[in-house]
């Protein structure tokens, strides 16, 4: 009896002891960055091609969204999860947020996503991995201020990299990182002719400093006709990701996309050869229903839409990152009821004890 009672003790504290270890935070995320010679560099001159992997993400199966993987360079604070935006906190290559884009630009979908479809990045693993390929166009780029002003960047003078985010509105500090590059000559090997969108012009060490040209290089690109935008009406619902697209622009043109007069913005987004351009922007959640426009600003006499926006049906609820304070709270929840659990065993032990002492 005393032998069967001891393991019970000893099976009780064994199971207190367990469930008072606090689950792990999320793990980690991290990058790895090679061009075709394993190498984390880029080459001045000619564009190259880097594979990325990511590793320690977290993956949100079945979550709006995923993530951006991106070309630039960042400021102290830049995170979005921090209040860093773009254009101002971070700068990096612009490219089409279309599936075919030019390569800049990736964007890696979670499991399930609603918008996997249009992932050129591919899809996130349960476990948080994922891998593509970035095209750098050079050690220069330009892109576009808050302000809608030209900018370039010359990553010779400030330090690059790749930068992760997260996609399509989503701020997730566990899936923000950035990877810096050097800068050398690569010879032939990885490298490509650049682009025909690859920005030139005067280079300048500060990436907020103005550029002094278009984002062309020559003459300033004749636009292929009037400049119109169209809208996915259906799919002009509060809250959802809508998609747009725009046709006889400037080809090479850099555009922002805004929204309402600034309720909401994307970009930049770059016009192709045949000056048409595919994007996204997120309507926001609290917009009104009637009539609402978007506008592309970048060119003149900037193209506008105007289109109808309905409220969302249901609300949907951000998808948070769990921390490691609301992990060691439901451990020490579960270590309460056990306690318990272990006292009733305890109580129910001894009166057992007691009545077999007594009929003894």
């Amino acid at each position: 009896m005393r032998h069967a009672l001891a393991a019970r003790l000893s099976a009780a504290a064994l199971l207190g002891a367990v469930v008072l270890v606090p689950s792990a935070a999320h793990a980690d995320s991290r990058v790895s960055v090679a061009n075709p010679a394993g190498q984390a560099k880029v080459d001045p001159t000619y564009a190259t091609t880097l594979k990325v992997s990511g590793s320690g993400f977290q993956s949100v199966k079945g979550g709006h969204g995923g993530i951006y993987v991106f070309f630039g360079t960042t400021k102290s604070g830049w995170q979005p999860s921090k209040g860093g935006v773009t254009g101002q906190d971070y700068y990096y290559v612009p490219d089409s947020e279309a599936k075919n884009n030019q390569g800049f630009q990736k964007y890696v979908a979670f499991p399930g996503s609603d918008t996997a479809s249009s992932a050129n990045g591919g899809t996130m693993s349960a476990s948080g991995s994922w891998s593509t390929q970035v095209v750098v166009p050079g050690a220069t780029f330009q892109t576009y201020d808050r302000a809608g002003n030209v900018h370039t960047v010359d990553c010779r003078k400030v330090t690059c990299g790749v930068i992760t985010v997260g996609a399509h509105g989503v701020t997730n500090a566990n899936n923000e990182t950035f990877t810096p590059v050097t800068v050398g000559s690569l010879g032939t090997a990885g490298t490509t002719s650049s682009p025909s969108a690859t920005p030139t012009g005067s280079a300048t060490a500060d990436p907020t400093t103005p550029a002094t040209g278009t984002p062309d290089a020559g003459a300033k690109p004749k636009p292929a006709g009037p400049a119109t935008i169209e809208v996915d009406r259906g799919s002009a619902v509060a809250g959802n990701v809508l998609a747009f697209n725009a046709t006889g622009l400037p080809a090479g043109t850099q555009v922002s996309a805004v929204f309402d007069n600034g309720a909401a913005g994307a970009g930049p987004f770059m016009a192709g050869a045949d000056g048409s351009l595919a994007g996204v922007i997120t309507l926001p959640a609290d917009t009104g229903a009637g009539t609402h426009e978007l506008r592309l600003y970048g060119v003149e006499d900037p193209p506008s839409v105007s289109f109808a926006v309905q409220q969302a049906e249901t609300s949907t609820e951000t998808v948070e990152p769990q921390s490691a304070d609301d992990d060691t709270r439901a451990a020490w929840l579960f270590a309460g009821a056990a306690a318990l659990v272990l006292a009733v065993t305890l109580v129910r032990l001894g009166f057992g004890l007691r009545r077999r002492r007594r009929a003894a």
